[in-house]
């Protein structure tokens, strides 16, 4: 039988976020299982892996804010910009605690962040991590990220573990070598580890391992609703017409539904506050129209 849902499991260090997904499939014996967010293997923390219908609201969990803990060491510099790499540059660290807070305060707010070439981002249809390791560099357009906040944990020379809260899209391993080049001396960085504490409102303590799902017989009971990747979408409580008509793919008119003001999206709930869809208002018609169905219709 089917499973639909969102799973929150702690990655453990050295597996691929595609390793936990087949892990998750075979288990549950489930063809559509998937990942909301990529961890790098050296990380660890919360991944999302969405089971069934859930696949489909997986854009919207991507889209969400990170939060992370990361260890940066300051005074060597990798290719990779973490500990996987190889070293390319030392240098000596004259950093103390006022230096770092400084150096970490320069990159709380709206930033742009050059990818690192060892990414997943793809140029001309190769992924760039694959020209990275045949010597290749090519130039990367900065994107623009918010980091909400960085929290300093604790600071022993040459390591400094900080709380990171940024927008979707964040590199971590480019902040760590970021923050290398703006400490003083411009002493260089890398990434030494890295735990995703929270994606959007899921947090780490939500988190099942691998290990915890190795006995269960039925995961169900660990599934969160598909609702909970889209708690910033406002709600349009149909009435029993309108949720048929919605689910058969069809638009509803202003008139017989009332838009939440400023939201071009919202979910469509019926009268028992079952998720029927996610709709998008079209202005020049006046209508919220279906842009995905996410239940079954009920035959008549």
């Amino acid at each position: 039988m089917s499973m639909d849902g969102i799973l929150v499991v702690n990655k453990p260090q050295g597996w691929t976020s595609h390793d936990v997904v087949g892990r998750i499939r075979r288990l549950t014996h489930q063809k559509r299982v998937g990942h909301a967010g990529t961890l790098d293997p050296m990380a660890t923390g919360v991944l999302l892996v969405c089971l069934g219908r859930a696949t489909r609201v997986a854009e919207y969990l991507m889209e969400s804010d990170k939060t992370y803990r990361a260890v940066v060491r300051l005074g060597v510099e990798t290719d990779t910009y973490d500990a996987e790499g190889q070293v390319v540059a030392t240098h000596p660290v004259n950093v103390d605690e006022s230096d770092l807070r400084a150096a970490l305060a320069h990159f709380v707010g709206a930033i742009d962040q050059v990818p690192p070439m060892y990414s997943a981002l793809k140029r001309e249809g190769k992924p760039l991590y694959r020209l990275a390791r045949q010597g290749i560099e090519v130039e990367r357009k900065p994107r623009r990220i918010t980091i909400y906040d960085i929290t300093l944990r604790a600071w022993q020379p040459p390591d400094a573990t900080i709380d990171v809260r940024c927008s979707s899209g964040t590199y971590i391993r480019s902040l760590a070598h970021d923050i290398g080049a703006a400490a003083c001396g411009a002493c260089g960085a890398h990434l030494v580890s890295l735990t995703r504490l929270a994606s959007g409102s899921f947090s780490i303590d939500d988190a099942v391992t691998l290990e915890d799902l190795e006995g269960l017989q039925d995961l169900r009971g660990l599934l969160h609703p598909l609702d909970a990747a889209l708690q910033d979408l406002p709600i349009l409580a149909l009435d029993s017409d309108q949720a048929r008509r919605v689910v058969l793919g069809q638009a509803i008119p202003l008139s017989g539904a009332k838009a939440p003001a400023g939201s071009s999206l919202c979910r469509a709930h019926d009268a028992s506050g079952a998720l029927l869809a996610i709709m998008a208002f079209d202005a020049a018609a006046q209508a919220w129209r279906p842009k995905k169905v996410l239940a079954d219709a009920t035959p008549t």
